[in-house]
């Protein structure tokens, strides 16, 4: 068995944003030489996640919507705000979108249903972050 290791770095204009990465991925995939295996891709901060859905515009400005009323940003509304912090809303959305993925390679290639897309999310953007790119396999 094999693995194989490289690292994404963003750094968002806004503070919140949804990144389609599939392609960056995928050339990971491809320069692995892994054929049959995993690909874990991991957001390495505690305010951004990576996930798996379609990319369409409308879904995006969904999970914006429903994001922000699940969790709203506001200072005054949270506990870890109260340190000093304003992202506390970030930790809550980065917890329910999720922290990595993980996908099957088949035949060199990443292993997925139709429309399916990997995407970085960011909650607590405007600054240099990480995502980790492991893939493992023969």
């Amino acid at each position: 068995m094999k693995s194989y290791t490289e690292y994404m770095w963003f750094n968002t204009k806004n503070r919140r944003e949804f990144i389609n990465i599939t392609s960056e991925v995928e050339e990971a995939v491809k320069k692995s030489g892994i054929t049959e295996g995993l690909c874990l891709v991991n957001a390495m901060h505690i305010t951004s996640s990576v996930f798996i859905n379609d990319d369409e515009g409308g879904l995006h400005k969904d999970f914006d919507a429903w994001l922000e009323k699940l969790a709203p940003f506001g200072k005054e509304k949270y506990s870890h705000n109260l340190t000093g912090e304003d992202n506390a809303d970030a930790h809550l959305k980065r917890t329910i979108m999720g922290r990595e993925i993980v996908a099957a390679v088949t035949k060199g290639k990443l292993d997925f249903g139709p429309w399916e897309q990997i995407f970085y999310g960011e909650f607590d953007g405007m600054r240099k972050k990480r995502v980790l790119v492991k893939i493992i396999g023969e």
